[in-house]
């Protein structure tokens, strides 16, 4: 890989062949022999997966002829519809790397990565964060770098994964290109390789008026364009407004980890089509969609927006954990509901050891995901004596300031728990022993919830320290009301 640059921009064409046939094919991890086929009556297969092919099946070859090689085929048809929203989204989740991102043909997409550079480490590590990502997404993808978009074009359909930095070489890089790379009708083209006119390096040996005269200005623009002796400007790309995406499973799944597999690479997409916005989700929803039942809802609520994807990931696993599926899953579709701003943090110059307010909100919401969104609750105090009116449950991280200088237990008690008397003391299995008390609370008279006692704090035999009170009342009976940490 040459990365010396001397030109003022650098584009990337990231190229995905046979986008339908990887689109059936990045629901799950492994897949049986799948081939794709034309949208038409011809019938005969475009391309197929390394399983087809171990099993003799070639691009070319009658769908019928396949299907008698493999009994258990899998046939998927190509849809232009389908390849053109996933190429939308692959182009939303690129724009982490860069504002500069442009829709070429069909399964193409164009980023122009000269200004991230420095940011990312260099044009080395930034071509491997992007070919890992493309993975990670589920896609294969041909990555060419030049200096022009229409050249890193030629490039990548000309299946060179590879980065050309130096504007200067690109006349020696394109000349042994053929000129079907371009985008010229294939008339044209077909006339020009009639002539001997194969590659681009034909063309320019060629007189240039001649040539115009022939076949039209618009061939000479696009290979000047290409050596970058023409502007060559192309329309940017404009992110949707609110995130929604679907994929479609090459077989129905009932299990977490396959369910879990296919909505972490829509969740990828998500998190670079929210790092360009600046956003964070409040507000997942993933929708199950069965054959014969109505789709099951999956609904993540988050307390802080997040656009980590890992976390996501992590909540989805825990929700899914505790969903039963009326029948196996065929298809995913994941909507962004909500979203807030959520910029950069700073991070501290002297880090204390504690975790920080997102790392904090991170644990309450994998609580809340695992045991449900009513089991975990914040706790806020109430002026009130009776130790069971003291506290209220709020919702998490909205609990006002509140001040207590009694001493009171982490650990109430939902009732007061009886306990035996010897006498006039309590009595446990072993001797308790007084530290502190009696501390009278007597109140509550308005409320119909008269309460009279006389608190203690005592060790029992263990170490433990125990809350303990007295009925004022007649009965003079013993409860055991909390404990302390």
């Amino acid at each position: 890989m040459n990365a010396r640059r001397t030109s003022d921009t650098l584009w990337a064409a990231l190229r995905l062949p046979d986008l339908s046939l990887q689109l059936y094919l990045r629901g799950a991890a492994a897949c049986e022999p799948t081939v794709l086929q034309e949208n038409d009556n011809r019938r005969h297969v475009l391309s197929c997966n390394e399983a087809a092919t171990k099993a003799g099946i070639k691009p070319g070859m009658p769908v019928s002829v396949a299907h008698a090689l493999v009994l258990k085929l899998h046939i998927c048809t190509r849809d232009p519809v389908k390849e053109a929203k996933a190429l939308a989204g692959i182009a939303a989740w690129a724009t982490q790397f860069t504002p500069t991102v442009s829709l070429a043909s069909s399964g193409e997409v164009l980023i122009e990565i000269s200004g991230c550079l420095r940011l990312f480490g260099g044009l080395r590590a930034l071509s491997g964060r992007i070919r890992a990502g493309l993975a990670e997404l589920g896609y294969g993808a041909i990555v060419a770098m030049a200096p022009t978009p229409t050249a890193a074009l030629v490039l990548a359909r000309a299946g060179i994964d590879t980065s050309i930095g130096d504007r200067h070489e690109l006349r020696r890089t394109l000349a042994p290109r053929r000129l079907s790379l371009l985008g010229q009708p294939a008339q044209t083209v077909a006339m020009l390789a009639a002539l001997g006119v194969h590659t681009i390096g034909d063309w320019l040996s060629l007189p240039r008026d001649g040539l115009a005269r022939r076949f039209g200005q618009g061939f000479l623009d696009e290979i000047d364009r290409a050596l970058g002796l023409l502007p060559d400007p192309r329309p940017p790309f404009s992110p949707p407004d609110h995130y929604s995406t679907s994929l479609e499973l090459p077989a129905p799944v009932q299990e977490t980890e396959p369910l879990l597999f296919a909505a972490k690479r829509l969740i990828l997409e998500l998190a670079g089509h929210l790092a360009l916005r600046q956003l964070g989700i409040t507000r997942l929803r993933l929708e199950l969609g069965h054959a014969h039942y109505p789709a099951t809802l999956v609904l993540l609520g988050l307390s802080a927006p997040s656009r980590d994807a890992g976390h996501l990931v992590t909540l989805l696993r825990e929700r899914l954990a505790t969903i039963e599926l009326p029948e196996a899953v065929e298809t995913l579709c994941l909507v962004a509901e909500k979203t807030h701003p959520l910029g950069s943090q700073n991070q501290a110059l002297f880090a204390d050891g504690r975790p920080s307010r997102e790392e904090r909100w991170r644990i309450i919401e994998h609580l809340r995901a695992r045991l449900g969104a009513e089991a975990v609750h914040g706790l806020e105090m109430f002026p009130d004596h009776r130790p069971e009116l003291a506290f209220r449950k709020s919702l998490p991280g909205r609990a006002g300031d509140g001040h207590c200088e009694l001493y009171r237990p982490l650990w109430l008690l939902p009732r007061p728990r009886p306990m035996r008397a010897d006498g006039l003391l309590p009595k446990a299995d072993a001797p308790l022993t007084l530290l502190d008390g009696p501390e009278r609370v007597e109140t509550g008279w308005w409320d119909d919830f008269d309460v009279q006692r006389d608190y203690f704090v005592t060790r029992d035999g263990s170490g433990a320290k125990l809350w303990l009170f007295r009925e004022r009342s007649d009965r003079k009976d013993w409860f055991l009301h909390g404990i302390f940490a």
